[in-house]
């Protein structure tokens, strides 16, 4: 059994096309939405990361502002910026790409997003409509992982679902989605006995542990749906050897490139799942087209049930012009 590789670009491409019909609706209607994306310091993955997004806001012809503090910003200060940002209207949605420098109080500083902004789907109020079922603004990756699920044709209901990893950005609203969408969930962590022996009884699994190559194929049911969340960089060439050992072209780039990413899930799981994101290419693209759709939501939501339903009408087939701003202030 070879599995199906889930296209996270493919599903991606998908949902922003969609979303273009309704940005242009939006700004037919004079409201043009925009993220402001709040990054602290000089770490090389956040500044990639922010990349990415603000490219995403390009592509999509959404407004973006991106705002960086220096590292050594107090707690203060970043919430006297985010404070500006919750009053600015243009302002749908904001980030504050993690982590944070050590000296800031990182709960803080997400917690006063306003609520109606919080795109990242952060914020306590948020978390806790999941949990309601009355959910707006949800986390990006697991809504993500959801819509590589039903775009795939991959059945829920029922489902006997296992979520690796307890964190509040991806474990918990991983596992309230899969049940609200009537999955029998189980949350598996660092305490839990038994992790094979558990996993392998799914139907679904969703690999979200930040542990490279963790969950092996022995661990797999076959025939399940395997969705990798992690993403973790192998530089050392004993490891690549191992990991890649059955993937000649991977362990070649690995060999060019000096590094290679490898999600939570062990590359040789692709013989015996049926269905497998990859890393990359899996759910990664997903997350920043979520976020998207979130910054989208948001101002829909921001200005009333009319105009929610007229955003979402008729389709319009062309895309709106792609303009971006970077400043440090707005």
């Amino acid at each position: 059994m070879t599995a199906t590789i889930l296209d996270g670009n493919a599903i991606r491409d998908q949902i922003y096309a969609e979303l273009q019909h309704e940005i242009a609706a939006l700004r037919a209607a004079g409201i043009r939405p925009g993220l402001a994306a709040v990054l602290v310091g000089d770490n090389p993955a956040s500044h990639v990361y922010v990349k990415s997004k603000i490219a995403a806001c390009e592509k999509l012809g959404l407004g973006s502002w991106q705002l960086e503090p220096p590292k050594t910003s107090s707690t203060g200060a970043l919430l006297e910026i985010i404070a500006d940002l919750n009053q600015r209207d243009e302002v749908d949605g904001i980030l504050v790409q993690l982590p944070l420098p050590p000296h800031v109080d990182a709960k803080r500083v997400l917690e006063s997003v306003d609520p109606a902004k919080d795109v990242d789907g952060f914020h306590p109020l948020n978390l806790g409509r999941l949990v309601s079922g009355r959910p707006a603004l949800v986390a990006c990756t697991p809504s993500g992982v959801m819509e590589i699920l039903r775009r795939s044709g991959i059945a829920i209901e029922g489902a006997q679902a296992v979520v690796l990893g307890r964190s509040d950005i991806v474990g918990k609203p991983m596992a309230l989605l899969l049940m609200h969408a009537n999955a029998t969930v189980t949350i598996c962590h660092s305490k839990t006995r038994d992790l094979a022996a558990v996993v392998c009884q799914a139907d679904i699994v969703v690999a979200a542990l930040g542990r490279t190559a963790m969950v092996v194929p022995d661990w797999i049911r076959p025939g399940a749906t395997v969705i990798d969340v992690g993403i973790n960089r192998v530089t050392d060439g004993r490891e690549a050897a191992r990991l890649f050992a059955n993937f000649p072209l991977r362990l070649a780039q690995f060999r060019d490139k000096g590094s290679a990413l490898v999600g939570d899930v062990h590359p040789d799981a692709a013989a015996v799942a049926g269905a497998l994101t990859p890393v990359p290419g899996g759910v990664g693209p997903l997350t920043i087209a979520m976020l998207m759709s979130n910054t989208v939501k948001a101002a829909r939501l921001r200005r009333g049930g009319a105009l929610n339903a007229s955003a979402a009408a008729t389709p319009v087939h062309t895309a709106p012009a792609n303009t971006s701003v970077k400043t440090g202030n707005i």
